[in-house]
């Protein structure tokens, strides 16, 4: 009963925010929805989690891989402002469709130095 419970909030949340993704510290209606999510997101990585259980989730378009799914994102983001602008040379302040795209893109720069050294 409780996870039907928790289930229904999140379809509820879904269909109030367009998406399922909520986040970690999400609260709805006294219940740490955000938490659950996670707590699910765990079982199924340690392949623990009931294929049924998986399936109710996945219908409503839970991500599975938070960070995957936002370096997807915003990579998208990056091919669209080259498209605009001819160029990928981001300036580090910019923000695009509320992301800090910029900062994003230092950050990608930064990690593939570090795995060249």
């Amino acid at each position: 009963k409780q996870w039907n419970d928790n289930h229904c909030l999140l379809v509820q949340f879904q269909q109030r925010e367009g998406h399922s993704n909520v986040p970690a510290t999400h609260i709805e209606n006294d219940m740490k929805l955000g938490q659950w999510l996670n707590s699910q997101r765990r079982q199924k990585r340690k392949g623990k989690i009931d294929l049924g259980i998986k399936k109710r989730l996945d219908d409503i378009g839970v991500v599975w891989d938070v960070l995957s799914e936002q370096w997807e994102n915003n990579f998208h983001l990056l091919l669209r402002f080259q498209l605009r602008e001819g160029h990928s040379n981001v300036p580090r302040s910019h923000i695009e469709e509320g992301i800090k795209l910029g900062e994003w893109l230092k950050a990608q720069r930064q990690q593939k130095k570090k795995r060249k050294n």
